[in-house]
C-alpha cells in the first residue's frame, strides 16, 4: 500500500479536506459542536463510517469538539484509505440541507448549530 510523503499529502489537502491538516503521520480534523450531545452524535456519525470501512481512527471527544486522526496503521504512514475516508467524514458531518430542499436545517431556527459549518 502506498504511502503519501509530506509534500504530496500537502497537495491533496485542498478543495473539500482544506480544513484537515497533517499532524504527525496523520490526516487530522477537528469538528466544533454546540455541545456534549451534538460532540456525541458526531463522534458515533464518524464511528459507523470507519467501521463500515474497516478502517479505526483515533478520536478524540470533548464538550465542544470532536478531534479525528486516520492514518494507515499497517502500512506505516498515510495513505488512499485515509484520503477516501476523510472525504467521506467531511460529507457527513458538513452535510446540510440545500436552500431549496423540502428539509430543513438545524441552525435554520436560530438555535445553537449542532454541527458548526465550515464554509
Amino acid at each position: 500500500m502506498q504511502t503519501y510523503d509530506d509534500a504530496a499529502i500537502a497537495r491533496k489537502l485542498t478543495g473539500s479536506l482544506r480544513h484537515w491538516r497533517h499532524d504527525h503521520s496523520a490526516l487530522c480534523r477537528i469538528y466544533r459542536t454546540s455541545n456534549w450531545q451534538a460532540t456525541v452524535m458526531a463522534f458515533n456519525a464518524v464511528a459507523h463510517l470507519c467501521e463500515q470501512a474497516w478502517h479505526h481512527p483515533d478520536m478524540h471527544a470533548s464538550f465542544n469538539r470532536l478531534e479525528v486522526r486516520l492514518n494507515t496503521h499497517d502500512a506505516g504512514g498515510i495513505t488512499d484509505r485515509d484520503f477516501e475516508l476523510a472525504e467521506r467524514i467531511e460529507a457527513q458531518i458538513q452535510w446540510r440541507p440545500a436552500d431549496a430542499s423540502a428539509l430543513e436545517a438545524a441552525q435554520s431556527d436560530g438555535r445553537a448549530p449542532y454541527i458548526h459549518i465550515d464554509d
